[in-house]
């Protein structure tokens, strides 16, 4: 069976991962989210450390790696992107992911530590 990782990376490939983007970027007012070549970039750099999960590199201390989802394989990218020295003068992209993990906990957390489903 396809690890929760495998799955988000074919994902990546679909509409509907550029449509997730975007409304993430939208929803919790990312200041480049009416850029396209922004929103592009990050769909293929979340893709690229989706290939690094895959090859068992953990992106978060609390996510294993095969665990790791497009959602918080999205915000390692753009957290990759700033420690890279990208401008964020404001503080803005970093207060983006800041409420991103705090609105969505379950994206960055093992799975065995999500209450079960009935």
């Amino acid at each position: 069976m396809d690890s929760i990782a495998q799955k988000s990376l074919d994902m990546t490939s679909m509409f509907e991962a550029e449509v997730l983007t975007g409304l993430l970027l939208w929803r919790w007012n990312h200041p480049l989210r009416d850029d396209a070549e922004f929103r592009n970039d990050l769909l293929e750099n979340a893709a690229a450390a989706l290939r690094l999960a895959i090859s068992g590199e953990n992106l978060f201390d609390s996510v294993p790696a095969q665990e790791t989802n497009l959602i918080a394989a999205i915000c390692y990218a753009e957290w990759s992107t700033l420690a890279d020295g990208a401008e964020d003068p404001d503080g803005e992209r970093h207060r983006w992911l800041d409420d991103l993990r705090r609105s969505l906990p379950s994206c960055f957390c093992a799975q065995e530590d999500l209450p079960p489903t009935e």
